[in-house]
């Protein structure tokens, strides 16, 4: 019996790529814009690009050597575009990116079907697959019950079923560290429960990152420009960078929950309640294991995917000979990703081949050819992977969309059902454009009180 890709997700610079590599303002730093976009990724792009389309002079600053943020296609390690960070768009009928990729001339799909569960050295039979996905759907109704009636905000482990069996591990995993990257005990039920339906999950062959390259091919970028300082009030704001300061109307922040809680950039004044709810959005761990495995020694399919029976989170998702290649991915998250990937490539390199050695009953060492690792934490600008609510603090992400003054916060930690996604940190980047134009009185605010005509004087 096989397990669907709905079933499996439920469990659960762009590049190198020629012409989308590094890319440099083509002129000198401009002194003033009417917005000023702080960070390249989804959520700063969709703002410029907003900017843009009301007319309006937008320039966005990118600390980083490359745009992209945690969406980066690598087309130059191995012969496939490979996905370093972020690989599904989702919500096909609504996702204005679809349609912006189509139109952009790049191949859309849905995510392949084909996917397998390992108990040992064997694939699971379909009476225990079906004890799995039935396990998931009992974890999935204990949160979203939890989550409901004013209940307080608990950690998720906390209201699963005790009577998971040999599936508690794998439950946890899947729900846990490979969904959210962090471990359940980790994460808010209300976080949880109010995430949106992300199980129609959309692929962009040429990659994700060359979709938000392609994307950001109009608006104006200044690279290796970290914003410093953001002194701001109620009328204008000053970016300081290293290149000089820009003047603006107001700013979009669009930095990871991570990098404000480090208080990397400094704001004056300080922004303390958004920068607390920040905090308490903590980025989960995940991370990438690429091995190049000629002669497709696993014997699988072309993007079919494996997870195991495991009894604790020290566990991986396979994803093997993507698009056809000898490239095959070994996804980690959770507390476990986490020590993992500070340990270093060799430990995570072994770490992989071992897993794949308990599973499939090879010694692949030597079978590797070519290997590459993503360490999304120890990533100065970035500083993890997707944020996550701790438990009692789901209430964040509404606080961090709260304006204050002429300084607006996007990312896919300000939204509260889609977060942790590229769709998510996307609506949040025209959410803000929409708030901050309309702040600078660039936009009528459809929700504003008409104006009133002034009575003609008699004469």
């Amino acid at each position: 019996m096989a397990i669907t890709r709905r079933d499996f997700l439920a469990a659960s610079a762009v590049a190198a790529l020629p012409g989308l590599g590094r890319r440099a303002f083509a002129a000198a730093l401009p002194r003033e814009a009417d917005i000023v976009v702080i960070g390249a990724g989804a959520a700063g792009i969709a703002a410029a690009r907003r900017v843009q389309a009301a007319g309006r002079k937008v320039i966005v600053v990118e600390a980083d050597t490359r745009l992209g943020g945690r969406c980066w296609t690598d087309g130059a390690t191995f012969d496939v575009p490979l996905d370093r960070g972020a690989r599904w768009l989702h919500n096909p009928e609504t996702n204005p990116m679809i349609r912006l990729a189509r139109s952009a001339g790049l191949d859309i799909s849905a995510a392949p079907l084909g996917q397998k569960i390992r108990i040992g050295l064997r694939n699971a039979r379909a009476g225990e697959i079906e004890q799995f996905l039935a396990a998931l759907v009992r974890a999935n109704r204990a949160i979203d019950d939890a989550s409901r009636g004013g209940k307080a905000d608990v950690p998720c482990e906390s209201v699963l079923p005790k009577d998971l069996g040999d599936w508690a591990g794998a439950v946890d995993f899947a729900l846990g560290a490979s969904g959210v990257g962090k471990d359940l005990r980790d994460v808010s039920v209300m976080d949880k429960a109010r995430a949106q339906d992300r199980m129609a999950a959309i692929g962009c062959r040429q990659g994700l990152g060359t979709l938000i390259a392609k994307l950001a091919e109009p608006v104006p970028i200044a690279l290796s420009t970290p914003a410093n300082q953001v002194i701001w009030n109620n009328h204008d704001v000053v970016v300081e960078t290293p290149s000089g300061k820009i003047a603006a109307r107001a700013a979009i922040v669009t930095v990871s929950s991570n990098v404000l809680a480090a208080g990397n950039i400094k704001f004056t004044p300080e922004p303390k309640r958004q920068l607390d709810a920040a905090s308490k959005l903590s980025l989960g761990s995940y991370d990438r294991i690429a091995l190049l495995l000629p002669g497709n020694p696993l014997a699988l399919a072309n993007d079919e995917a494996v997870i195991e029976q495991s009894n604790s989170t020290a566990t991986a998702l396979l994803s093997a000979n993507l698009a056809g290649s000898a490239v095959c991915l070994l996804d980690v998250g959770g507390s476990f990703g986490r020590e993992l990937s500070s340990q270093g490539e060799k430990a995570m390199i072994s770490f992989a081949t071992e897993w794949l050695k308990k599973l499939f009953g090879n010694d692949l060492a030597s079978a590797v050819k070519k290997s590459s690792v993503t360490r999304w934490n120890a990533s100065p600008y970035i500083l993890g992977a997707m944020s996550v609510a701790a438990p009692g603090a789901q209430g964040s992400r509404k606080i961090l969309t709260e304006p204050t003054g002429n300084l607006f916060l996007a990312g896919e930690a300000t939204h509260e059902t889609l977060w942790g996604t590229v769709d998510g940190a996307w609506e949040s980047g025209e959410r803000s454009a929409e708030a901050a134009l309309r702040k600078i009185g660039a936009l009528v605010d459809p929700n504003a009180a008409p104006a009133r005509t002034p009575a003609r004087r008699r004469r």
